[in-house]
């Protein structure tokens, strides 16, 4: 009986140490994924649910939301190829045949008035968060038409001062050759609803934009946020925000991959000074 109380004993405490001092280090690890694709920059957005679908393809990454129906987030890498071009960008719009039906919206027919022409009262345009025309020097510009990359935007946001943000990124790839985008919306009130939409939905109140360069051995990163009644003439450049703004307001988390040092000092920046150079307004 001594004997076996003696090996007894130390099994007991064994058990006890595999239970608070698991083996398997996937077990304790709460290190994000390695996602490696050439839309994502020092990391992909993180804190999406777990439900969401992440979408890749040639031109852009999505986390589509099965709650809202609209991508948390959206990310694309521009390049001169991308940009500069002479396609023909048709809006042909198309349901997203990656996701179930009732995981996103459902493209209008011909032959019925779809939600967006119905909703006059609400002014409400398809907005593209991955813009059909930064890619008209890509065969695959077609992709952004997808309804898993369409938003409603107010008219006076999507042709006013979010175009022309837009505009201005493209302009950053004369210079820089290469510009990340992370863009997403943002729900901070109740917006009216589209009124023919067969699933249930929630209408973005605003939208953020972040840009991420490298300049040299410096990354440079800028943030905009924009509501939904933006002014048609409203100046680009009374949108930028901090990155850790827009981390607040959306409850994601960017940059992720970098020192944490360097990351706090770019999230925490205001950099007024490098984009008056170059947003134009």
């Amino acid at each position: 009986m001594k004997r076996l109380k003696a090996f007894a004993l130390p099994g007991a405490v064994l058990l006890i140490l595999l239970l608070v001092y698991p083996i398997s280090p996937c077990l304790a690890d709460t290190t994000p994924p390695e996602i490696h694709c050439k839309h994502f920059t020092h990391g992909y957005p993180l804190n999406s649910p777990a439900t969401n679908d992440l979408v890749i393809r040639d031109l852009y990454a999505l986390s589509s939301n099965d709650e809202t129906k609209f991508a948390d987030w959206v990310c694309y890498k521009l390049t001169p190829h991308e940009t500069m071009g002479t396609l023909d960008l048709e809006r042909g719009w198309h349901t997203d045949p990656w996701l179930a039906e009732n995981e996103t919206l459902e493209a209008g027919t011909k032959e019925k008035d779809d939600y967006f022409k119905a909703n006059k009262e609400s002014d409400y345009q398809r907005g593209h968060l991955a813009p059909l025309a930064s890619f008209k020097g890509s065969r695959y510009a077609s992709q952004v038409n997808f309804y898993s990359n369409i938003t409603p935007q107010k008219s006076a946001l999507n042709g006013g001062p979010w175009m022309r943000l837009e505009g201005a990124v493209r302009n950053l790839v004369v210079k820089y050759q290469e510009v990340w985008v992370m863009t997403g919306p943002l729900y901070e009130g109740d917006m009216p609803a589209l009124s023919n939409a067969g699933e249930a939905h929630k209408v973005p109140s605003g939208f953020w934009k972040i840009i991420v360069i490298e300049d040299g051995e410096q990354t440079r990163a800028a943030a905009f946020i924009m509501g939904q009644d933006t002014d048609r003439k409203s100046k680009v450049s009374t949108h930028l925000v901090k990155i850790k703004d827009v981390e607040d307001r959306s409850g994601l988390k960017f940059l992720w991959e970098l020192p944490d040092q360097e990351r706090e000092g770019l999230i925490n920046a205001l950099p007024s000074a490098w984009v008056g150079g170059w947003v134009g307004d």
